[in-house]
């Protein structure tokens, strides 16, 4: 009974124990994960050695890893520039205590770069009868003078500014103390200097004990009372003051004839901006009824400080506009990348699928891609950041014509780096991992070469690459259409001819009274500017165009008794020139005669008008002998002048009158000197001729072009951005040409070597090696031109004239993309014409 017993525990045993041994397995499997989890951290250990095999298969294919990493550089750099820009212009607040609750006070009408909103006269008035605004602030930014000390004189540039500016602002001091409205007792009442941290560090060596010292701005000493802190630079971003003085010791309070000072407040808690604008233009409606000689009572609205008033909406235009162009940049970048990445995945085919036959789990084939992946995009991020940073650190140094903005590589910049870094390794890493997770092992272990596919069906390598291209298309277009703007603003008529010619400004206001009549001593001036070896002509005018500081200044026809603006005709830009002026500056007179040094306030008051005004004012009926009223005197038209541009390039055609220089002597004049002598020598010239003869009086002398650079600044900066994401394109879009056609040849060497063999004509060889990227070419071509023709508006935001439909532009987009073409399939084209049947027969 026993044995028995035994036989049938033996033979359960027996079958049951595979089964045993299984579950034995299994719980010292479980035990050994276990003990593995609790003496290390398996994600992380997984990870670490993801990198370690992805580093060592991109150091095994060095021109790949080197391609990739040159294109992320690329792509990411350039947007780490331009976002860096974005940044300090745009997203930065001003260093100012709650930047969100500040507005500034603006015209309804839009200007461009006028920052004046009204006259002082008329602030006061806002400031004491508005009930929307905590508080009200004023200043001027055109406060410039000479500063000296200690036997140093140099040029600086200021604010004059009410006494609760810095209140207003909620700005500490570095070093000693702001004025206050307290300070301020009457004109002339405070003389007292803030000075900016740079001005501090850079004229007086960053000394604390310079507080209580004096300073002479010009003919008046001030005493420095406090240093700005280093981070504050004023409400505008791109100009910073030198300086900040009482604006009651400086210029007229008391006319409220012109626009001099810029307005600042802060919204009291619960006012909406609407309502602030509401209770403005009450009271400036109230105003216009009190003083019907001077105010306009047009209506008023608020704007955010910091770009220029009004030409923020051009910046923000701009930079948005830029941003989105370096995207696609970034976009064709990564679409070059997956294709790279699929192509290298299709290569990898049968050692991926040998994993999976030994037991790897898909998932681990496809987190190993996307770690390749992220690997490349880290690496390649990193380089384009540290680039970006060398650049943004230079355009930090650089002074634009507009001034000096604070470009700076700060958490935003790193934290955007770190975005188009991650974003690209998703992009450009899930086409290949999408790749291996769909393929089929047994399919790749048998191997052989790929069916061919169709001209007429598309991969999706293929749509890779045609949206490379049409991006591509899109920014050499844009490119095109910048560099056709700048020509075009080059070649604009201004009314004027700037080249050959010098500019001597001289500011007469601090020129001590001597025996001579000022007229007298301006006439010695011209006339010895004219006696300089190589001057063809010479003339004086008080303010040149493009230079700023224009303003429409009222016209009434004759027999106006009520000088009030509604009984204006006109409000011309108004400029004060002497004879030859117009001969020097190159504006052709139409009609009539130049004016003449006998032309005197004991004579009729006389002037120049443009074609405009003539039009606006009288029609058809003829111009010269017609007179008008202008700054209360009767004036006669003795001369008609070309039209031209004096404010902006965009302007629509402006009224514009000259007067007489001997019947309305200026306190500041501009010599106008035409030379056929080199710039260089003649600026030395010019200003020692003028220093000779009026040595206490401030010169400056510069070419007329130069003074034209802030002009062209937008159209040179918008021709240089373009062009840079133009031409990274098109490297991308070589690159990837290439890259496509090559890989073809290689992987159907056998395919065209039995062609040859057969006798295949060279044109079809050419078409089954290149022909497929060809027609990607043409068709992302012509989806990038469609592009490029929608995106019109766009183009309109960062170029002069913008015309994508320009023939010129058309023509050049399809040669330059016709001509990348042939360079990136060239090397290919040559290497199938070259394939040698026989050595393929030898080698198979």
């Amino acid at each position: 009974m026993r044995g028995l017993t035994r036989f049938f525990t033996r033979l359960l045993n027996f079958t049951t124990r595979r089964r045993g041994e299984e579950r034995l397995r299994e719980e010292m499997e479980s035990h050994l994960v276990e003990y593995h989890a609790e003496t290390g951290l398996p994600f992380f250990e997984d990870l670490l050695m993801d990198i370690r095999y992805a580093l060592r298969v991109l150091w095994k294919s060095p021109a790949f890893t080197l391609v990739a990493l040159v294109t992320l550089m690329l792509g990411i750099g350039a947007n780490v520039v331009v976002f860096g820009v974005l940044n300090a212009v745009l997203l930065r607040p001003l260093d100012v205590s709650d930047p969100q609750n500040l507005y500034q006070l603006r015209l309804k009408p839009w200007t461009s770069f006028k920052l004046l909103t009204t006259s002082y006269p008329a602030f006061e008035d806002f400031r004491q009868r508005n009930t929307t605004f905590s508080d009200m602030a004023a200043f001027s930014g055109y406060a410039r003078a000479r500063l000296g000390r200690n036997n140093a004189v140099r040029r600086v540039s200021g604010y004059a500014v009410t006494g609760n500016y810095f209140e207003l602002l909620g700005v500490q001091p570095e070093v000693g103390r702001f004025f206050q409205a307290t300070d301020e007792h009457g004109p002339n009442s405070a003389p007292y200097v803030v000075l900016s941290n740079d001005l501090w560090r850079s004229a007086f060596s960053a000394d604390p004990g310079v507080v209580g010292t004096t300073a002479r701005l010009d003919k008046d000493p001030f005493t420095v009372v406090g240093v700005a802190p280093a981070q504050f630079h004023g409400t505008e971003k791109f100009v910073w003051p030198d300086y900040w003085i009482p604006i009651v010791n400086w210029g007229d309070l008391h006319t409220r004839s012109s626009p001099s000072v810029t307005v600042l407040g802060r919204l009291k808690p619960g006012v909406t901006p609407q309502q602030a604008t509401d209770n403005l233009n009450g009271i400036a409606a109230q105003m216009a009824k009190e003083y019907p000689e001077t105010d306009s009572g047009l209506p008023l609205r608020l704007v955010r400080p910091g770009l220029f008033a009004d030409n923020g909406d051009v910046i923000r235009g701009f930079l948005h506009s830029v941003t989105g162009l370096a995207l696609l940049v970034l976009v064709a970048a990564c679409a070059n990348l997956a294709s790279l990445f699929a192509a290298r995945a299709a290569d990898r085919s049968r050692e991926l699928a040998l994993r999976v036959a030994l037991g790897a789990n898909p998932w681990r084939l496809v987190r190993q891609l996307m770690t390749e992946a992220m690997v490349v995009s880290m690496l390649g991020g990193a380089a384009g950041l540290v680039t970006a940073s060398l650049l943004l650190g230079a355009l930090n140094r650089w002074q634009s014509p507009y001034g000096q903005a604070a470009v700076s590589v700060d958490a935003r910049v790193y934290l955007a780096a770190l975005t188009f870094t991650l974003v690209s390794a998703l992009l450009f890493g899930m086409i290949p991992a999408r790749q291996v997770w769909q393929s089929s092992p047994l399919q790749a272990m048998k191997g052989g070469a790929a069916e061919p596919i169709p001209l007429h069906r598309f991969a999706l390598r293929d749509l890779l690459l045609g949206a490379q291209i049409a991006i591509c298309m899109l920014l050499v277009t844009a490119s095109l259409v910048a560099i056709r703007g700048m020509m075009r603003m080059l070649h604009a008529p201004l009314g004027f001819q700037p080249q050959g010619v010098m500019l001597a400004e001289m500011d007469l206001s601090l020129v001590e009274p001597g025996g001579d009549e000022p007229l007298e001593k301006t006439k010695a001036m011209i006339e010895a500017v004219r006696n300089i070896p190589g001057v063809a002509t010479a003339g004086t005018v008080n303010r040149v165009p493009f230079t700023g500081g224009l303003r429409g200044v009222p016209v009434f026809p004759p027999g106006t008794t009520e000088f009030t603006l509604n009984n204006s005709v006109l409000a011309p830009y108004v400029f004060t020139a002497s004879p030859g002026y117009l001969e020097a500056a190159g504006t052709r007179l139409r009609r009539g005669r130049d004016f003449s040094w006998q032309d005197t306030a004991r004579t009729p008051y006389v002037a120049i008008v443009n074609e405009t005004f003539a039009r606006k004012m009288w029609g058809d009926t003829p111009v010269i002998g017609q007179r008008f009223v202008v700054r209360g005197h009767l004036t006669e038209v003795v001369g008609v002048a070309e039209d031209g541009k004096y404010h902006n390039m965009q302007e629509s055609p402006q009224p514009v009158v000259y007067l007489s220089l001997s019947q309305d002597e200026p306190s500041n004049v501009i010599f106008v000197a035409r030379s056929r002598r080199a710039m260089n020598e003649m600026a030395a010239t010019l200003e020692r001729t003028l220093s000779g003869l009026e040595p206490n009086a401030q010169i400056r002398v510069r070419s007329w072009p130069d003074a034209l650079g802030g002009t062209l600044f937008p159209a040179r900066a918008a021709t240089i951005s373009v062009g840079v994401m133009g031409v990274l394109a098109a490297m991308l879009a070589v690159t990837g040409i290439f890259g496509m056609a090559a890989y073809n040849v290689s992987h159907r060497m056998k395919e065209l070597g039995i062609r040859v063999a057969l006798g295949a004509r060279t044109k079809y060889v050419l078409s089954a090696a290149v022909g497929r990227p060809i027609v990607l070419l043409g068709v992302g071509s012509l989806v990038g031109l469609l592009l490029g023709v929608f995106a019109s508006r766009l183009l309109r935001q960062i170029v002069y004239q913008a015309n994508p439909m320009d023939p010129v532009v058309l023509g050049g987009a399809v040669l330059a993309m016709a001509l990348l073409g042939i360079a990136a399939s060239a090397i290919p084209a040559l290497r199938a014409l070259a394939v040698d049947p026989s050595r393929l027969i030898r080698e198979e």
